[in-house]
């Protein structure tokens, strides 16, 4: 599908599109295009590569200029530009929407006016049932990449979405913390130990942008079926991991978080195609017809429950501490 072909990332020198880039970079892709705000990291990148194929742009999805330009020539877009940190896009809301919701439909439009074959856009279990601003501008991406999907041909270019929950490791999370937390002999900071998150690998989260590549149809969403752990059980086998003894310290729910977090909706259960590994969401193409808003429904809703981190398959301590041990972070971490 990707030989001879050129890929554009936005977001690409972040930790997703790091691993999206190094996973393309293994087929016959002709070219692969990193889009981003940062230089500093973007030439980390150029220097640790060291790699013909990747080709670096300065730009912000906030302007169209500057990624219609970057999308000349382009067949296949992955957009993972956004602003993901819940207590900034909280602070700051209105950014979050100039990236997320705006940068998307710069972004979808340029696509457009480049024919591009498919343009994959990243959400986040966030998104659904959203009580952030950072899930709330998600949700309001989801809707826009749906809505330009309505009014394009599957013959110009197929948009899709993907959406996922925690990456284990990543910048900012939780694992990252409480490895540090050991190291330095401190209590583990606990929000509410019987909190449940998703557990993904990166690996996992590219395996789905891949799916979707390979087999979305127009304004289709996927969902990466995830296990789940508690997070109380996640500080427990880190510190059996490590041999430490530290102490658990709850701290409570911060502003902002669920007791648990869901990949898809009851509504969008009801018509979800389960492949497997993966759900596959039809978008939404009812027309202007206010009736079902207003004096239509559905009269199975109510006994369908969405998918969420507390009815997902758990985790049990080894089965969770066999999952921890073939992450890099920890293998490194503990060979440090």
């Amino acid at each position: 599908m990707f030989d001879g072909k050129t890929l554009l990332i936005t977001g690409g020198t972040g930790s997703f599109g790091n691993a999206v880039l190094n996973r393309f970079l293994k087929t016959n892709i002709k070219e692969i295009r990193i889009f981003s705000r940062d230089e500093k990291k973007q030439d980390d990148m150029r220097t640790r590569l060291k790699n013909k194929k990747v080709k670096f742009y300065i730009g912000d999805v906030r302007n169209y200029e500057s990624i219609e330009k970057a999308m000349r020539g382009v067949d296949y877009v992955f957009h993972a530009a956004a602003l993901k940190q819940v207590p900034s896009c909280e602070f700051f809301p209105l950014e979050a929407a100039k990236t997320n919701v705006f940068g998307t439909q710069n972004t979808i439009d340029a696509a457009v006016a480049n024919r591009v074959k498919r343009i994959i856009c990243l959400s986040t279990d966030k998104a659904a049932y959203p009580i952030n601003a950072m899930g709330i501008s998600k949700a309001l991406m989801e809707k826009v990449a749906v809505a330009a999907s309505r009014n394009i041909s599957e013959d110009e270019t197929i948009v899709c979405l993907t959406r996922y929950g925690n990456v284990m490791a990543s910048r900012g999370s939780v694992i990252p913390l409480f490895v540090k937390q050991i190291t330095e002999s401190a209590p583990l900071t606990v929000t509410d130990p019987k909190m449940t998150r998703f557990l993904m690998s990166l690996e996992d989260a590219v395996d789905l942008v891949l799916f979707a590549f390979q087999h979305g149809n127009q304004g289709d969403l996927f969902v990466n079926k995830a296990p789940a752990s508690t997070i109380g059980d996640l500080a427990e086998a880190i510190k059996d991991i490590f041999n430490a003894d530290n102490e658990i310290k709850v701290i409570g729910t911060r502003h902002g978080e669920k007791l648990y977090e869901t990949l898809c909706t009851r509504e969008e259960m009801q018509k979800a195609q389960d492949m497997g590994e993966f759900y596959r969401i039809p978008a939404d193409n009812r027309d202007l017809n206010y009736n079902r808003y207003f004096s239509e429904g559905e009269t199975d809703m109510s006994e369908i429950e969405d998918y969420h981190s507390h009815n997902t398959d758990q985790l049990t301590n080894d089965e969770l501490k066999q999952t921890l041990l073939n992450l890099d972070f920890i293998k490194e971490s503990l060979n440090g």
